[in-house]
């Protein structure tokens, strides 16, 4: 049954790679045919009987492969593929169920693996469904806002000044920050008006900011007009608001507010781990902003 390997892994690898090719020539998007359909039916395709471990074995090896190759050339970041990983495995192990049970049923004692040819049809069957979801879904921008709150023992004129332009961001990094999340280095606001520019600067790229309300010790809000970040743009950010709320023991609640849209479905499983992901730059940022403020004020 080792003859089972490599036609298994040089069919996943193709479907991958072709899948790959399909969404970064907008062909098709980061939507459930990538993230379900594809390898559902690679598992499907080789699900079976015991025999076929040797199938399943040259699957996962392209797969694993091909997530080695995604990352050498950086054409995915180490978060992005770590976060996909879950739904992917997911609905190609409920292939692999799938078929098992329909095998088992059949009784058989063994089943020959589907040649290059016989894969066309379902291949055929996922390009097709997956540029459908791509048209339906590609002016389908919600804007989702994600909001994170810190109290500190300053007043908000002080965390207003602390946080409008920050020289160097440097503090403990959150978990996905170790892999490799856009990490913030300093963010600089060329003046202290409506119109004015802030930009902030990453490692790998930037994100400019226009101020479109400004009030010391009340409000900072921005638009997003421009970012540049490395990997792909599935993320489109909008608006970036800090609020400060004067609090009875003369300290201050600050807000984080940043909405907005995706191009990752299925919304159900993508958005909880988009929150998260932004949810931990706030989190950065205002660990820095404590260091800052103890620094700035002892």
């Amino acid at each position: 049954m080792k003859d089972h390997f490599f036609p298994a892994a040089i069919i996943t690898f193709c479907f991958l790679a072709l899948g790959i090719a399909l969404l970064h020539n907008d062909q098709i998007g980061y939507g459930v045919t990538l993230f379900i359909l594809l390898p559902f039916t690679l598992g499907l395709l080789y699900g079976g009987e015991t025999v076929r471990k040797w199938s399943l074995g040259g699957l996962l090896s392209a797969l694993s492969i091909f997530i080695l190759l995604l990352l050498r050339f950086r054409i995915e970041g180490i978060v992005c593929i770590v976060l996909a990983l879950p739904i992917v495995l997911g609905a190609m192990a409920l292939g692999v169920l799938i078929k098992y049970l329909f095998f088992k049923k059949k009784d058989a004692k063994e089943e020959k693996p589907p040649t290059i040819k016989a894969t066309l049809i379902p291949l055929f069957l996922v390009i097709t469904v997956g540029m459908v979801e791509h048209e339906l879904t590609e002016n389908d921008h919600h804007v989702i806002a994600v909001h994170s709150e810190i109290s500190l023992p300053y007043s908000p004129e002080q965390v207003y000044d602390a946080i409008k332009s920050v020289d160097t961001l440097d503090a403990e990094k959150p978990f996905l920050m170790k892999l490799d999340l856009p990490i913030p280095q300093k963010c600089i606001l060329e003046a202290e008006e409506v119109g004015a520019l802030r930009t902030c600067y990453f490692e790998g790229g930037l994100i400019v900011e226009r101020v479109t309300e400004l009030q010391r010790g009340k409000i900072l809000r921005m638009d997003v007009i421009d970012y540049q970040l490395t990997g792909r743009d599935w993320l489109g950010f909008q608006e970036a608001i800090y609020l400060f709320d004067s609090l009875e023991n003369g300290g201050c609640k600050l807000t984080r507010i940043t909405t907005y849209t995706s191009q990752l479905y299925p919304r159900a499983y993508w958005k909880p781990l988009e929150a998260m992901g932004i949810e931990q730059a706030h989190e950065y940022v205002f660990r820095n902003l404590q260091k800052d403020l103890r620094k700035a004020l002892k």
